[in-house]
């Protein structure tokens, strides 16, 4: 498609101009000066124009039949060459060859307008910057292509700081541009007339851009406003059937594991214990009964099969109702009345998410074995595998559900915010400072450009700092909240960013579509979520790059963890807004304390080379619409056996945590959300951890500690530690990888945990310096206490714990029986030090491809 046109019928050189030399200096190199990421598409990439390398395939395209406003029609490939080469020789005109994933695609020409017939037609400002572009032909066309196109070659001219405007002069009779460039915010001024053409004027600003962007997020989208049904579109009888019946199954699993109810077995007593048996449990005011057929596997797990599920009263069958199911057993749940309206809120708005997530349309189990990585992200149904109730996001509306949760998969633009640096505080890590994480983050034409925004009310840029914030906690709650600070210009909103983002499964967390190198971007959201309002205070903030330098250092330096590829991604900088009058007088836990923070954290992109690809751990809990898991198929790419992929998982995820532990008295939230694997061949090769400074504890307040980083050494009782690894890991974790790979019949359930077992034999082995806390922290122990999470929301839906004490409000219901106690090593299998160091240096040598394979951390 042709979709911009230049007056190219009389090629002409044009006059030399020291306009603008960045953009237009001929530059040698055939590398790309810009990239853009896009979803669906791949990596749109800009280089210079060669005339000698490319004039064959630009001719081709210009002078093709389809490219008629091109004018070129009819010229041969020396008039054509002629032409680009004295653009290339020009110095105020450039053309450039644009790539889709390294393979040429489209053509880009840019000019002074006060060198060429368009400048005679309006008043050229300082900073104007014409284009033409060219979308070459496609043997599939691609959806949204020349979108994209377009979106990129303009994302790119506004690098330049110079560029202050687009111009573009499309005939009035090219139908086809006149959407594209409305698409990226261009504003048609009137019709012109020119020596080939009439054609419309128009022109684009940084801002227009940056608008038209996040207008395509479906919560600015005029059409989400005006067709408010399509909102609810996903609700439909058989989704939402489907959805209660899935949630009501989770529900008597994990309510039952956590001892709150109690299913009555009606199989006889010699039946098969390993083969799945039939149970109901009744309401307490035995009117309603529920069966199903279920598997009792080790940890207590309940594996249901779903589709026995029943609900009967009065000998009828009845409507499985997740609402209907906590209603009827309010009581042994303990919900409190004022709670219970919460609760059920939280449970529908978990249904709703569900129904959508149910489409049949998604992607399956196979379909995402070789997914990239943020298709994985969105593609996951079940939330936090132990909390019923995981996705209330209460605040959210219908419409923001599709803007803004993850597994809607739709991208926003972040709202920009100067805050006067009398009420916040910015920190980092100590190799960066302020403005080189905002020129990284944003480029510097555009922190040039906000500063100009502030500079425009009469203010002084340097008095203020620049922050992301969530788009809904803009519009929801900070122009109302803080109405006192944007009065008084304490606070300035300055608009879209131009980069795109996607939610992640933590909800405030931002993963950088446009620029995957970017950091992540993390911001206060007040809405309820799973036990906590998903804020971020500025006092945690203040520390948090100082917690993480100190984490990621002890890390590096550790041979241990860096013989596994273990580490951590950084949230390198953050900032804060405080009202110190105000918040004085606020509870210690309000909300309304952490409603205007951000923080940035290291982009895991740089571990994607060499064939290495990304996932979410939670991929490996992942089961599709049809109840399809993902993790068998994936171990069935592998090639390998399944316990010689879980030999590998394990190693590069439960030995780094156990090392962590015994080496270091550190902990962390170790949940598959939380973790990011790093895949060569669909084998796990690295663990990568997230989320630090909020999820970390050091259990040792012994450890003296720089002051910026003390708050992480925290009070544990002695007996309780070890539940760090028990219940985080092996509770909420392995219990639902073990029910997969048994119920598939990858790997029997004795064998599973075996595996688990030999990984934490291997790893003493290899460190008897810390056999006394072997002892201490017993893995091999016949039980541990069970705690309990859906207890903890089921008390507090607003603040589960505190997380200054996390041991102070922990739920414990009795204990479970330890799958791995039956395979404690002997004392003969343990080896002297001298025997321990040379198997370490034996298995140094057996991972040598870590160091050809893995990128450093």
């Amino acid at each position: 498609m042709s979709v911009s046109q230049p007056s190219h019928s009389q090629p002409s050189l044009y006059q030399p101009s020291l306009y603008q030399p960045a953009l237009y200096q001929p530059t040698p190199t055939l590398r790309p000066v810009f990239q853009r990421h896009v979803p669906g598409i791949g990596q749109l990439a800009i280089r210079p124009l060669d005339v000698d390398q490319d004039i064959d395939l630009v001719h081709a395209w210009v002078s093709a039949p389809r490219a008629s406003f091109w004018g070129m029609q009819g010229h041969s490939t020396l008039q054509v060459s002629g032409f680009y080469r004295d653009m290339q020789h020009s110095a105020h005109a450039q053309g450039w060859l644009g790539l889709c994933n390294g393979q040429p695609a489209f053509l880009i020409e840019i000019y002074d307008p006060r060198h060429d017939p368009l400048g005679e037609h309006y008043a050229v400002e300082p900073g104007d910057v014409g284009m033409h572009f060219l979308v070459a032909p496609a043997e599939t066309p691609v959806s949204g292509f020349s979108r994209a196109v377009i979106t990129t070659i303009m994302t790119f001219l506004f690098e330049s700081a110079d560029t202050r405007r687009v111009v573009v002069e499309p005939d009035v009779n090219n139908a086809a541009i006149h959407p594209l460039n409305q698409h990226v915010g261009f504003r048609y001024q009137r019709q012109i007339q020119l020596a080939e053409k009439t054609a419309w004027l128009g022109m684009a600003t940084r801002n227009d851009l940056a608008n038209a962007i996040a207008a395509r997020s479906p919560r600015l989208s005029a059409d989400a406003q005006l067709h408010m049904t399509g909102s609810s579109a996903h609700l439909t009888p058989e989704r939402w059937a489907a959805a209660n019946r899935h949630l009501v199954r989770k529900a008597i699993a994990e309510f039952s594991h956590e001892r709150l109810l109690s299913p009555v077995s009606l199989s006889a007593a010699n039946a098969d214990p390993s083969a799945p048996q039939p149970y109901q449990l009744h309401s307490p005011d035995q009117r309603v009964c529920y069966r199903f057929t279920a598997r009792r596997l080790a940890l207590d797990h309940w594996l249901i099969d779903v589709d026995s599920l029943s609900r009967q009263a009065d000998g009828q069958e009845l409507p499985i109702d997740a609402q209907q199911f906590i209603n009827e057993f309010r009581q042994p749940l303990g919900i409190q009345v004022p709670m219970l309206p919460v609760y059920l809120e939280e449970v529908s708005a978990t249904l709703f998410a569900l129904a959508y997530k149910l489409d049949p349309q998604r992607h399956d189990a196979d379909a995402l074995v070789d997914a990239e990585f943020q298709t994985l992200e969105a593609a996951m149904i079940e939330g936090h595998p132990v909390f019923v109730a995981n996705s209330g996001r209460m605040g959210f509306d219908a419409v923001d559900f599709h803007a803004y949760a993850p597994e809607a998969g739709s991208d926003a633009s972040l709202v920009w915010l100067a805050v006067h640096k009398d009420c916040a505080h910015f920190s980092c890590s100590a190799e960066l400072d302020y403005h080189q994480v905002m020129e990284e983050e944003l480029g510097q034409a555009q922190v040039q450009d906000f500063h100009a925004r502030i500079e425009s009310h009469g203010l002084k840029a340097d008095d203020y700092l620049l922050m992301p914030t969530h788009p809904w906690q803009w519009s929801h709650k900070l122009a109302i909240t803080f109405a006192a600070e944007v009065a008084e210009q304490r606070i300035l909103c300055l608009g879209h960013g131009l980069d795109v983002y996607r939610p992640q499964q933590s909800i405030r967390t931002w993963y950088n579509i446009s620029q995957p190198q970017r950091r992540y971007v993390k911001t206060a959201l007040s809405i309820l979520n799973m036990g906590f309002m998903r804020g971020l205070s500025p006092h945690y903030m203040r520390h948090t790059p100082a917690i993480n330098d100190w984490v990621h250092a002890l890390v590096e330096n550790d041979p241990e963890l860096k013989a596994q590829g273990f580490c951590v991604l950084r949230e390198q900088a953050a900032i804060g807004v405080r009202r110190d009058i105000i918040e004085a007088h606020f509870d210690k836990y309000s909300g309304y304390r952490k409603m205007l923070s951000a923080l940035w954290r290291e982009s895991p992109a740089r571990f994607t080379t060499d064939g290495h690809r990304l996932t979410t751990m939670a991929a490996l809990l992942h089961q599709d619409h049809q109840g399809r898991a993902l993790l068998p198929r994936l171990i069935r790419a592998s090639g390998l056996s399944a316990e010689a992929w879980l030999t590998r998982y394990l190693r590069a995820y439960l030995r780094p945590l156990l090392h962590c532990f015994y080496a270091h008295d550190l902990v962390f939230m170790p949940h598959g959300e939380n973790l990011i694997l790093q895949l060569k061949d669909h084998v796990p090769v690295r663990a990568i951890m997230k989320d630090i400074a909020e999820e970390i504890g050091l259990m040792n307040t012994e450890v003296e500690l720089p002051e910026e980083v003390a708050r992480i050494a925290v009070e544990v009782p002695e007996e309780l530690k070890v539940l760090s690894l028990l219940t985080d890991v092996f509770d909420c974790f392995l219990r639902f990888v073990a029910a997969i790979l048994v119920d598939d019949g990858c790997i029997d359930e004795s064998r599973f945990w075996q595996q688990v077992a030999q990984c934490i034999i291997d790893y003493q082995q290899d460190h008897p310096q810390f056999a006394d806390k072997f002892q201490r922290h017993d893995l091999f122990a016949p039980r541990f206490t069970l705690s309990c999470l859906n207890r903890l929301q089921l008390r507090d839906h607003q603040q589960m714990i505190d997380l200054a004490d996390p041991a102070a409000n922990l739920q414990f219901a009795g204990q479970l029986d330890n799958p791995i106690a039956e395979f404690r090593p002997q004392l003969s299998q343990q080896p002297s030090p001298q025997q321990s160091q040379e198997q370490s240096q034996e298995q140094s040598q057996e991972r040598p491809q870590l160091e050809d394979e893995v990128m450093p951390g």
